[in-house]
């Protein structure tokens, strides 16, 4: 099943599967979120929970009993349910079942909420601990925009100006080992060579929001206030980039297991709510 909201700007289409944004174009019928051709990458726009990246080994502990997740955790890959609509706005939520708890053994709700407002979307994330100990998670975005014109055509343009250093992944996981984004005047023209070790990896970036430029000319900008990680990621002459808000990352060679421990980690309390949103704006 899918769910489709719209204002007198914008039209986005969200699948029950994942709760996965498939779709947003604009008034011109103009799509900017990637198709999902599997030749490059079957995927839309998961949700990341609950956790980001790759766990050591698939692999985690909790009171020393190990559990096993794959790649982004399960949400991308369960049913939602559509508990409220209005025209411009869709709310889906995820709760904890026995499925999930075979792989995850903490009692939450997750929901998503979509809203269109004038020429943005935005995805808001709601984590509620319905348990009664406190939970470990990761929640991230992973849309795909896409770019059809030729990927040098493009540019991202980020809010401040910084130091643009990243993480390398080495097999999936988060290394020690650094690099800087060579950026001029906050500009950071595209191409693939940026992404041969796979996806760039900000832990603690300052600005919060970037950019894409389509020969020189503002496309669409993702702004994600509320997270402090981002990752930046395509494939090989792919004809998207995906900008990707995170709290949380994949674990290092060294990490213990202890999901309490790990780097980036959030702890949610009894009975608390976890709260964080982004946007997808068309310029």
């Amino acid at each position: 099943m899918n769910t489709t909201i719209s204002n007198s700007k914008l039209k986005a289409s969200i699948k029950h599967s994942g709760a996965e944004l498939f779709s947003l174009k604009n008034n011109q019928d103009k799509e900017f979120i990637w198709e999902g051709n599997p030749d490059f990458w079957g995927k839309h726009s998961p949700v990341l929970f609950p956790i980001v990246g790759t766990l050591k080994n698939n692999t985690y502990t909790i009171n020393e009993k190990e559990y096993q997740l794959s790649r982004h955790g399960f949400a991308r890959d369960m049913e939602f349910e559509l508990i409220a609509k209005t025209d411009n706005s869709a709310s889906f939520s995820l709760k904890s079942n026995e499925e999930t708890l075979k792989k995850y053994p903490f009692n939450f709700e997750l929901q998503l909420i979509y809203t269109l407002e004038e020429t943005s979307l935005e995805i808001a994330y709601k984590v509620i601990n319905k348990g009664e100990t406190q939970i470990p998670f990761s929640i991230g975005a992973h849309p795909a925009i896409a770019l059809p014109e030729n990927f040098e055509n493009y540019a991202f343009e980020f809010e401040k100006e910084e130091i643009l250093r990243y993480n390398l992944l080495e097999n999936d996981l988060i290394s020690n080992k650094t690099e800087i984004l060579a950026a001029k005047e906050n500009l950071v023209p595209l191409n693939y060579k940026l992404f041969e070790n796979d996806a760039l990896v900000f832990k603690n970036l300052q600005s919060n929001s970037l950019t894409i430029l389509e020969n020189s000319k503002p496309y669409v900008k993702v702004e994600f206030e509320d997270f402090p990680s981002l990752g930046i990621w395509t494939k090989d002459q792919a004809p998207f980039v995906c900008i990707e808000p995170w709290f949380g990352y994949s674990d290092t060679a060294d990490n213990s297991g202890d999901l309490f421990k790990k780097e980036g980690i959030i702890i949610l309390d009894v009975h608390q709510t976890f709260h964080s949103k982004f946007s997808i704006t068309i310029l």
